[in-house]
């Protein structure tokens, strides 16, 4: 019994020596301020209120964790202003001036005038006499890239080939079928 009790003493002094120490305690506060975000891009604002000016405004900007960039830029609409100046020559009586204008759009009015047998100006020249002037080999390179005079081959009709009526019976049989019309060939 002695040794029992002597055992529990042990115990006890043991558990109480332990708990006082760790009854020391460490407290630390801190406050942390997050108020300080990164700045942003923001993109420019690029106004073009007037009808009269043959421009787009664009603009755009990026951000990241480092750097922010923003643009803006306007951009011209090369066809509005030939129209627009083709109705300024035309209001001014320079009717020709105003045609030979809108011809050198890329290549589709000067097509289609070729097609309505009324050419575009050349020299100086309308009319029949424009459509010589633009017919001859040394005026070539002044016809728009693009246009059909430049790439002009006369078309033969395609001579039906053995291959093409077989697949044209193939297309037929294919199509009765899909109705489901039994054909014997």
């Amino acid at each position: 019994m002695k040794t029992l009790l002597i055992l529990l003493t042990a115990i006890t002094f043991v558990a109480v020596s332990t708990d006082v120490k760790s009854a020391d305690t460490n407290t630390v506060s801190s406050t942390v301020v997050t108020n300080n975000t990164p700045p942003t891009a923001n993109a420019p604002s690029v106004v073009v209120n007037n009808s009269d000016i043959c421009k787009t405004a664009t603009s755009g900007a990026v951000q990241t964790q480092i750097l922010g960039i923003a643009s803006g830029i306007t951009i011209t609409d090369e066809n509005c202003e030939r129209i627009k100046l083709a109705r300024s020559l035309y209001s001014m009586g320079m009717k020709v001036a105003s045609i030979s204008l809108l011809c050198n759009d890329e290549y589709r009015v000067f097509d289609s005038m070729f097609m309505a047998g009324t050419y575009c100006p050349i020299n100086g020249l309308i009319g029949n006499e424009a459509k010589e002037e633009w017919l001859k080999p040394e005026n070539r390179n002044l016809i728009p890239q693009g246009s059909f005079l430049l790439n002009k081959e006369v078309i033969k009709p395609k001579e039906q080939t053995k291959s093409d009526e077989e697949f044209a019976k193939f297309i037929f049989m294919a199509m009765a079928m899909y109705i489901g019309f039994p054909i014997l060939f």
